[in-house]
This record gives structure tokens, sequence and C-alpha cells, in this order.
């Protein structure tokens, strides 16, 4: 074993960067698929498809929905970062656009693609069986019209590489959740990136779990996002009142100041109202209480000369 790992070693040195792009590499802790991607690849996307490939791989190398994808020894693995680890995945739950690249694009076809056209893609029923064709149906029969848009390349690998490339899966995922947004649309891209389900079976190489609990767990991701639009429309609501309310507050304000002088001296204003028309009303009636003072005293005079007569 010894011998071997140097003989390895001398052979690797001897190659130039561009040979050595893809050679003998360990995955751990994920699967040894044969693969070493020293640095960042040179993605193209393939024309009219949603998918990305490696034109000087010397492998059967593509970039999907976030995930790298490799086909090798007649089975797929992913990665979310360029050079692994890599888990298997069951050709039940790769996807239907990363299986519809056309031969030409796999840069170490298998033997078995010998024969079929290059521009078409690969006879996937022909190689799985009767029983993967009948539960994909028309797989490669599609409306190109309506294919997605192809998911951004993480170019933000591209400064790791050498001792500064993250092997923990956990720190992968630290990494592209500070730099990468892109919020995948396959099902089998969701699991990898969903923490719960990565503590499982797939960090061992075991085929993904059945895309049934993906369907379940949708309606529950909708209304989680129907939830969170709801409160913010809420919140959205309330300040907008508030606003209101403030508005209405500051034209009230000019108003309550204008009214604010009269009001205040109202109780004093109505006292000296009053008190001026009482005195006006005493003075009118000064004259008349002094003719009815000579009137009452005429009649005392007279009473009193009467009073003498007899």
């Amino acid at each position: 074993m010894r011998t071997l790992l140097i003989a390895l070693t001398t052979l690797l040195c001897t190659l130039n960067p561009a040979q050595a792009q893809i050679s003998v590499g360990i995955a751990a802790p994920g699967i040894s698929i044969g693969i070493n991607v020293p640095v960042y690849p040179q993605m193209m996307q393939v024309p009219g498809y949603p998918v990305y490939y490696d034109p000087g791989a010397n492998s059967n190398y593509f970039f999907y929905d976030g995930l790298y994808w490799v086909y090798s020894d007649d089975n797929w693995y992913q990665s979310g970062w360029y050079n692994g680890p890599w888990q298997s995945v069951g050709p039940e739950y790769v996807p239907l656009f990363v299986l519809r690249v056309p031969v030409h694009y796999y840069g170490q076809p298998p033997p078995y693609f010998r024969g079929w056209r290059a521009d078409a893609s690969p006879r996937w029923g022909e190689h799985w069986g009767r029983d993967w064709e009948q539960r994909h149906g028309d797989w490669d029969r599609w409306d190109r019209r309506s294919a997605p848009a192809a998911a951004p390349l993480p170019i933000y690998q591209r400064q790791y590489s050498g001792d500064r490339y993250p092997r923990a899966v956990d720190e992968q995922h630290s990494i592209r959740s500070d730099h990468y947004r892109y919020q995948p649309q396959e099902a089998a891209t969701q699991r990898y990136f969903d923490p719960q389900d990565n503590a499982g079976g797939s960090q061992r190489g075991e085929p993904p779990r059945p895309q049934r609990q993906d369907q379940e767990r949708q309606p529950q991701r909708q209304e989680q996002r129907q939830e969170q639009r709801q409160q913010e429309q809420s919140e959205r609501r309330q300040a907008v009142n508030q606003q209101q309310r403030a508005q209405q507050d500051r034209q009230a304000q000019p108003q309550q100041a204008e009214q604010a002088p009269s009001q205040g001296r109202g109780p004093r204003n109505d006292a000296q109202d009053r008190g001026r028309e009482n005195s006006n009303a005493q003075q009118d009636r000064g004259p008349e209480r002094k003719q009815q003072r000579r009137d009452r005293d005429g009649e005392n005079q007279d009473e009193e000369r009467g009073k003498d007569r007899r």
C-alpha cells in the first residue's frame, strides 16, 4: 500500500495542472468516486438547457439547481461544492434536466453510450429498464420554452482551494449561506441543503429519501410562506395606519392652537359680560326708580295734607 501511494504521488507530481484536474481523490466523509478537482472549474451552460458542464474535465461533470452532479461508474453523485464530498443519488431522484443533457456533453461517456446520438439525451430508459421508464413517462419530451432559468454559478467558491477548501459539510453549508442566496427548486437539491435530512443516510452514501416526503413537506412550506406574507402585510397596514394617525394629529394641532385662546378666556369673559349687562340694566332702570320715588313722595305728602285738614 505504501509503495502504491508513493507511485501515485510521483505520477501526480509529473502531470501539469490541466492533466491533474481530474485524478484520484478522496471525498471523505462522503464517497470516494475517483475524482479530484483542485481548483474551481470553468463551467459553461449547455445550450438550451438550465445545466452547466465543464468542457475541460475528463469526467461527466455538471452543475444544476445549486448542486454539482457527476456520473461515474454507472452511478450519479451530488455535492454542494465543486470537489465534494460526494453523495450517492439513485436513478429515481436525479433531476430530469440533468438526465436530458445530450451525450455530447459527457466528458467521459461510458461504453454503452456508443452508437447513441451525440445531440440527444442518453437512453436511460433502455439502460435502467422498463420500470424506470414507466415511472418517468415521457421524461425526454419537454417544452424547451418552459425550461427554468439556470441557477447562478457559486463563483464565491473560487477563493477556496488547496488547504482552504472546506471538507466538512456543515462548514460548506455555513459558507454557502453567507454568499449564495439561490433557493433550489428540485426536491433532491432541497433535501441536500436541509440540515435535518442531511443528518440521515445521505451522508453515508445511501439513496435519498423518497420524493413523497418532500411532497408532504411542500404544503407546510407553502403555509409558512403564506403566514409570513400575511404577517408582513399586517405590519405594513399597521405602519400605514400609524402614519395616517400621525398626519391627522399634525393637522389638528393648528386648529386646537387657534381655539385655545378663546377657550381659555371663556369663563372670565362670560362673567365680565354678565357684569356689564347688570350694570347697564341698572343704569337703564335708574330714571324709572327716581320717578317711582317722586311718585311715592308725592302720595305721602298728599296723605299728610289730608290728615292736617281733618
